[in-house]
């Protein structure tokens, strides 16, 4: 008979110590045939806070080179996408997918009274919150819980690494982080953990909270394990952490898991100092990583099924600081990519560099309205059911 302190070790290890977030839980018995094969929506995230001005470059705009002697973008190295708008050049790889009406770019998208911290603001993105409020659910968890049946796995909603975004977690469902797949399927072969997740009846809470989740991990695991075997990428990535996380995502996707959100990240966009050197190496870093993941969607035949959107908590000032970088600051531009785009380019007016607050950005769209879109016109929810009010549909799904 296992004893229950060696099973609260042991199982500890399995639910946070290896590949998943302690939060993680699932409603119940796995689901395995619901054979979801519906649009997928993979989020990438910029942690740190991009600076917007130096990536959607306003390449014709006196006011930007004025206020950035140091850290503008010369406009003949910037790569045009209208008349005021361009790329930073550190985006190429991504240039071929606005010539082709794959990629759309929002420009001023925040919030009302922005918050400048790097924690409070990821959380009000990832909640979908006011500023005022904290919640404890995210919106892709709550999409989850009104989209899901009962007893789906947590894999429907995968977050690439060793934490449980807040944007993953639902009042029922909640997502699953995943670092590497083989090695998560191999902790779950132990064989005293094997025995104890079969059938023990306990009588305490947490135990038979740990009992649970240790079966809903072992069948995630196995399911997972069997999904990222059955397709192998042929496509050349960039050797960086988001390109792995996004060649392990195609991976799933072209072998036709039921997964329906996928959560990667970068961090280090928190550029305070010697800016523009840092950045353009994030950039294209990025725009790399999406080039190799895109065409590996392509290659498989889940492009149009696929939408990605790229996102960070916040942009920066207008005006450089001393040190050759940029402090928090407020709006900021979301990117949009996809084969079935309703909308594509740069969908609304450049930022206005005159009309300013504290001399800081004005948001024009409100995030939320980037995420109802895709709600409603992506991932057929009621977005008014998991924003809690109404926002506008921008229409680029």
């Amino acid at each position: 008979m296992h004893k229950r302190r060696d099973f609260l070790k042991r199982s500890a290890l399995v639910t946070a110590g290896s590949l998943l977030a302690p939060q993680f839980l699932s409603a119940g018995k796995m689901l395995l045939g619901t054979n979801y094969q519906g649009k997928k929506l993979v989020v990438v995230q910029l942690g740190g806070g991009n600076d917007g001005l130096n990536t959607i470059v306003p390449f014709r705009n006196d006011i930007y080179y004025k206020l950035r002697p140091n850290l503008s973008i010369p406009a003949s190295e910037v790569l045009p996408l209208n008349d005021e708008l361009g790329l930073n050049p550190s985006l190429k790889a991504l240039k071929k997918f606005y010539d082709n009406g794959e990629l759309a770019v929002l420009n001023n998208v925040g919030y009302p009274n922005p918050d400048r911290s790097h924690f409070r603001s990821m959380d009000i993105w990832q909640s979908a919150s006011d500023s005022d409020k904290y919640l404890k659910t995210g919106w892709l968890g709550r999409m989850l819980d009104a989209t899901c049946p009962s007893d789906a796995g947590a894999y429907f909603g995968l977050e690439a690494g060793e934490q449980l975004s807040l944007a993953m977690k639902g009042e029922r469902m909640k997502g699953m982080a995943v670092d590497d797949v083989n090695r998560l399927y191999q902790s779950t072969r132990d064989q005293f953990l094997v025995g104890a997740s079969h059938a023990h009846e306990h009588h305490e809470h947490q135990v038979d909270y740990l009992y649970k989740t240790l079966q809903d991990v072992k069948s995630s695991a196995a399911y997972l394990k069997e999904k990222s075997g059955l397709y192998s990428s042929k496509i050349d990535y960039p050797k960086n952490p988001l390109a792995k996380e996004l060649r392990g995502v195609a991976q799933l996707i072209n072998a036709g898991a039921e997964s329906k959100i996928y959560y990667t990240s970068i961090s280090g966009f928190d550029t305070h100092a010697r800016q523009k050197g840092k950045q353009g190496n994030l950039l294209k870093s990025v725009a790399e990583s999406l080039d190799a993941f895109v065409t590996d969607l392509k290659v498989g035949g889940q492009f149009e099924n696929s939408l990605v959107m790229v996102f960070s908590e916040f942009g920066r000032r207008v005006e450089e600081n001393g040190s050759e970088g940029t402090d928090h600051g407020t709006a900021n531009n979301v990117w949009l990519i996809g084969g079935k785009l309703k909308k594509a380019g740069v969908l609304n007016t450049a930022p206005d560099l005159v009309k300013l607050n504290n001399d800081d950005l004005i948001y024009t769209e409100d995030f939320r309205s980037v995420y109802a879109t895709i709600l409603n016109g992506w991932l057929a929810t009621n977005s008014n059911d998991v924003l809690g009010g109404e926002f506008s549909n921008l229409g680029f799904v």
